[in-house]
């Protein structure tokens, strides 16, 4: 078959609207991304409306189509350009429980933080807001806990870490969105820039026990096989980024700044951490992830170590207790031995 041949052009012309199909394909999740950011985040639905209409229009319409293409993509820039200008705040008029910024203060082996909340809830909206103050000492860190919070969606989890002393003593941080007075979370919108970022600095009375017994999830507690220098490196870390909201706040987003991602950063940060798994986004799955990397206690079949580290009912039934964080863990698997 030549060059003149018809059957030639003919293949020629079907893969050329084959590669024409898939370059629009390619193109309309950032097309899509766009009109997103423009009613989530900007002027509203109409303008949204109108960049989706005016994209596809020239991408499937101009011609030449390379120009077609430089202009699509030249508005999505303009778009880019403009989000990413979108400065977060600190001075919204926050929800109650998310109203003061916590701040971390090192003196030495001494870890004073401010506005650690330890709220007492009679229910989601009905509480007594305690904001407090109360000082560590870094040199007895002895280990490191993950906390999951489940309610009921089968790929996503909450997550957050809590930081054991001699003693008994625990310090708990979430990370969250920061919601403004009437804003609820969405999953949707949490992709893109509605919610400031949060670490809640708490009792573990107030963070386990809301969940548990007062937003119906089901909480797990697994004993991290973390060394202390490592807990207390990653401990500091965690100090310094609550500071720095303070004078520069940032964006939550639902990719790569949520509850479990911004754990892995700080780990990537120290240079402890592990490799990526697609179960660090789904983190649903991230309880098999530690197990699979020996992370928890794994002499125990990995369903009966998920069952046994159930601290819900226990938090439920240890209330207002003073030993809230000792009830809870009573009967939990242990940390792994470390050789």
């Amino acid at each position: 078959m030549n060059a003149s041949d018809p059957r030639a052009h003919a293949g020629h012309g079907w893969l050329r609207r084959v590669g024409r199909i898939a370059f629009v394909l390619a193109a309309l999740p950032f097309i899509a991304w766009g009109s997103l950011a423009l009613a989530l985040d900007g002027p509203g639905r109409v303008l949204a409306g109108a960049y989706a209409l005016v994209s596809v229009v020239i991408l499937v319409f101009a011609r030449p189509r390379l120009w077609g293409r430089l202009a699509c993509a030249g508005l999505f820039a303009l778009v880019l350009v403009w989000w990413l200008s979108i400065d977060p705040r600190n001075d919204r008029q926050w929800l109650p429980e998310v109203s003061q910024l916590p701040a971390a203060r090192v003196d030495g082996q001494r870890l004073t933080v401010t506005n650690l909340r330890n709220f007492e809830y009679r229910t989601e909206s009905d509480f007594t807001p305690r904001w407090e103050e109360r000082t560590y000492d870094l040199a007895r860190v002895t280990g490191m806990d993950l906390v999951v919070g489940d309610w009921g969606e089968a790929l996503i989890v909450h997550t957050m870490l809590s930081w054991e002393f001699e003693g008994g003593e625990h310090l708990a941080v979430s990370i969250e969105t920061r919601k403004e007075v009437g804003e609820g979370y969405s999953a949707l919108r949490g992709f893109f820039r509605q919610f400031e970022l949060y670490y809640v600095v708490g009792d573990e009375r107030d963070l386990i026990g809301v969940r548990a017994a007062v937003r119906g999830e089901r909480v797990r507690l697994y004993r991290l096989d973390v060394p202390p220098d490592k807990a207390r490196a990653l401990l500091l870390a965690y100090a310094q980024r609550i500071n720095r909201l303070v004078e520069e706040p940032a964006w939550y987003n639902a990719f790569n700044h949520n509850c479990t991602t911004s754990i892995r950063l700080h780990a990537v940060e120290l240079g402890i951490e592990r490799p990526w798994d697609w179960r660090i986004l789904i983190n649903g799955r991230g309880e098999e992830l530690l197990y699979s990397r020996e992370m928890v206690n794994t002499s125990l079949p990995f369903e009966e170590l998920r069952a046994r580290s159930d601290v819900t009912d226990a938090a439920r039934a240890a209330g207002a207790g003073q030993d809230f964080s000792a009830l809870i863990r009573t009967g939990i698997p242990p940390r792994p031995n470390r050789s």
